[in-house]
């Protein structure tokens, strides 16, 4: 059992491109395509470039586990269900949801350019991980995106009001291009703080901060353990009803709308599986006749970071500029991971198939 009250070991900082080929390893030993392990290793490393450990490659154990549930399946693409013109619905098959999401903002990019605007129901996905990386690749287009995301059959959100799990973290994402800058991305699980986050919280022995959590009683804690050790308590959504009210948005649009499923008694995932469906509204700004929304946007981002600083506080942020500092400082020191998630991720790569020397090898160049 984890304790919490054990001081926190001290963490590895392993370089990014030795860390990106050393999952691209992983995954191809699992048996997974080049192109399909290079994917997911471009997906898992830049989450935890950009300081989003929990979507990073700390979910491998959970993926090789789905693996082995006969749940995730490798080597599958994205499926187009129904063509609309303007709307696309795609199945994603259990396939990777770093492949699968991929090639289905592919599709809604080439059709946004072609009409000035796709919807794309993306459902039964594997996990799609960080929501931003999709925006991200929509923004690089030059697109305009807007995401809803529910994760289908896996509650660990109270809704406002109650005390135990009824939804996922259903994250909500949008992104504006920028030109010659990195795009605005707003990106956030729709619960106070991501599961992830409890689990590096768990794995590092230290505790969250309060007003995220409560026990399976309803009584608020600091404890990540109530996520991962029965009795199993709950994530609270952020902004009390506000938060509820996005989630449950996100639940409908991107369960139903997708074409997949909402989470209810009888959907309930029993594997370690995690599911995600998406609703996706790509955009063309150029489609709009709004010549200015360039210089507009930038003269709003400069008027807010004009404002008078409070006391300790360096600068103001736009979306997506904390993610390019975190880049910046990651990229150039190294990504931290803790002993315990790094242990859990060598295991995984044994458990994938990997033989002990070659587990050694990576182990010794990522020192």
């Amino acid at each position: 059992m984890n304790d919490t009250k054990t001081p926190a070991a001290p963490e590895l900082r392993i370089p990014a491109e030795a860390l990106h080929a050393y999952v691209r390893a992983i995954w191809e030993r699992a048996g997974s395509a080049p192109r399909e392990a290079e994917l997911v290793a471009d997906h898992l490393v830049m989450a935890n470039l950009s300081g989003h450990d929990s979507h990073g490659v700390g979910m491998i154990p959970r993926y090789v586990a789905s693996l082995a549930d006969g749940q995730l399946k490798l080597n599958e693409h994205a499926r187009i269900v129904r063509d609309a013109g303007a709307v696309l619905s795609i199945d994603g098959v259990k396939g990777f949801g770093q492949v699968v999401a991929y090639e289905a903002m592919e599709h809604g990019i080439e059709r946004a350019k072609k009409l000035g605007v796709c919807a794309v129901g993306l459902r039964n996905a594997h996990h799609i991980g960080r929501i931003g990386h999709w925006a991200e690749q929509c923004a690089k287009a030059g697109l305009v995106s807007f995401h809803f995301v529910n994760v289908a059959g896996d509650p660990l959100v109270a809704p406002f009001g109650g005390i135990d799990r009824r939804f996922g973290t259903n994250p909500f994402c949008a992104a504006f291009p920028r030109e010659g800058q990195t795009p605005l991305v707003l990106d956030f699980a729709t619960s106070g703080i991501a599961y992830g986050k409890t689990r590096v919280a768990y794995n590092k022995g230290v505790k969250v901060a309060p007003g995220y959590l409560i026990e399976h009683d309803g009584t608020p804690t600091v404890e990540p353990k109530v996520m991962h050790e029965e009795p199993f308590g709950s994530l609270l959504p952020f902004g009390l009803h506000k938060g509820f009210g996005l989630a449950a948005m996100c639940e409908i649009f991107g369960g139903a709308l997708s074409g997949g499923y909402t989470t209810r008694e009888s959907t309930l995932e029993k594997s370690n599986a995690i599911i995600n469906c998406m609703t996706s509204v790509i955009l063309d700004p150029n489609a709009f006749d709004a010549p200015a929304a360039q210089a507009e946007a930038e003269a709003f981002v400069d008027w807010v970071k004009a404002s008078p600083l409070q006391e300790g506080v360096e600068r103001i942020y736009a979306p997506g500029e904390p993610e390019e500092a975190r880049r910046a400082e990651r990229g150039a020191n190294g990504l931290p991971i803790d002993p315990t998630t790094w242990q859990q991720i060598r295991d995984a790569a044994r458990t994938s198939g990997m033989p002990a020397d070659e587990i050694e090898a990576f182990a010794s160049q990522l020192r």
